[in-house]
C-alpha cells in the first residue's frame, strides 16, 4: 500500500515547536523569527538589546518571549540554554543568526578581532547547539540552522576573520550533521547573499556597489527580507526530514555565476 502524502501545508506547519533564534533583535534574525513565528511555532527570541526585541515581539505573530543575553559570553550558554527553555520548554528549533564582521583587511587583523568574530560566528553556533541538544534528542525530532554567508565559499576584501568563521560554519553543520541527525536533529545551514541589513550598512552605503552586487546575481537584484521566509521554514520543518548537512545558498544565484 502506497503511504498516503501529507497536505503540503502539514509539512511546513510549525504549531507545537518551540523555536530559540539568535540575533532576533535585526536583519535576517529577526526575520527568520517572525516567520516562525507566523508559521505557529513558540518562538524565543536571543539579543543583547532589549528594546529591539521588545519591537520584534510586538510585529509578530503568535506567542513569543524576548531573552537578553550576550551570545558571545561562552561562559554563560549554560545559563542560556537554561533561560532558554523556560518560557515555553525545551527549543526542538534552533536558529543561530547573530554573527559579526569586523571588515578588518589582512594586515590590519587584531588578535581580538579574530577571537571576537570567531567566538560569536563559529563557537557560538557549537556550544548553544551541544547545550540544547539534549532536549531535542528526548524528543526524536530537531532543526538546527546556522548561517553561512557567500564568503563561505569566496574572498571578499577585509573578510579574512569573518570568512574564516563562515568557512568553518559550512564544515561544522555537516559535521553537526553527521553527529546527530540519527537522533532526528538535522542541520543545515542558510547562506544568504546581498540583503540589506545592520551587518551589510557598509556595502549597500556605495550605490554602485550594490549595483555591481545586483548584477552579479542570476536573478539581477538583492535580497529583500521576505526572500528568507522560505528557506528558513523548509529547513525548520518536517519539509526537510531527509535533508541535512547541507549548505543552502540563498544569494538569488550570486555563487552560480
Amino acid at each position: 500500500m502506497t503511504e498516503a502524502a501529507p497536505a503540503p501545508a502539514r509539512l511546513f506547519d510549525l504549531k507545537g515547536r518551540v523555536a530559540c533564534v539568535t540575533g532576533a533583535s535585526s536583519g535576517l534574525g529577526r526575520r527568520a523569527a517572525r516567520a516562525l513565528a507566523a508559521a505557529g511555532a513558540k518562538v524565543v527570541g536571543v539579543a543583547r538589546r532589549a528594546e529591539a526585541l521588545e519591537a520584534w515581539r510586538e510585529e509578530s505573530a503568535g506567542q513569543t518571549a524576548a531573552l537578553v543575553a550576550d551570545v558571545a559570553d561562552r561562559g554563560g550558554l549554560a545559563d542560556l540554554a537554561r533561560r532558554a527553555c523556560a518560557p515555553f520548554g525545551p527549543p526542538d528549533i534552533l536558529v543561530h543568526a547573530a554573527g559579526i564582521n569586523t571588515r578588518q583587511t589582512a594586515d590590519d587583523v587584531t588578535p581580538e578581532g579574530w577571537d571576537a568574530t570567531l567566538d560569536l560566528n563559529l563557537a557560538t553556533p557549537f556550544f548553544l547547539s551541544q547545550a540544547l541538544l539534549p532536549g531535542m534528542k528526548a524528543e526524536g525530532w530537531g532543526r538546527i540552522v546556522t548561517f553561512a554567508s557567500l564568503q563561505s565559499w569566496r574572498a571578499f576584501p577585509g573578510g579574512v576573520a569573518y570568512g574564516a568563521s563562515k568557512g568553518g560554519i559550512a564544515q561544522l553543520t555537516r559535521a553537526m550533521a553527521e553527529a546527530w541527525s540519527r537522533h532526528g536533529v538535522n542541520v543545515n545551514a542558510i547562506g544568504p547573499g546581498f540583503f540589506r541589513t545592520e551587518l551589510t550598512a557598509p556595502v549597500f552605503a556605495d550605490p554602485e556597489r550594490a549595483a555591481r552586487n545586483a548584477a552579479q546575481t542570476c536573478v539581477g537584484r538583492n535580497g529583500e527580507p521576505a526572500d528568507i521566509d522560505g528557506p528558513v521554514l523548509f529547513l525548520c520543518s518536517d519539509a526537510s526530514a531527509f535533508v541535512t548537512g547541507q549548505v543552502l545558498m540563498v544569494d538569488g544565484g550570486f555563487t552560480a555565476k
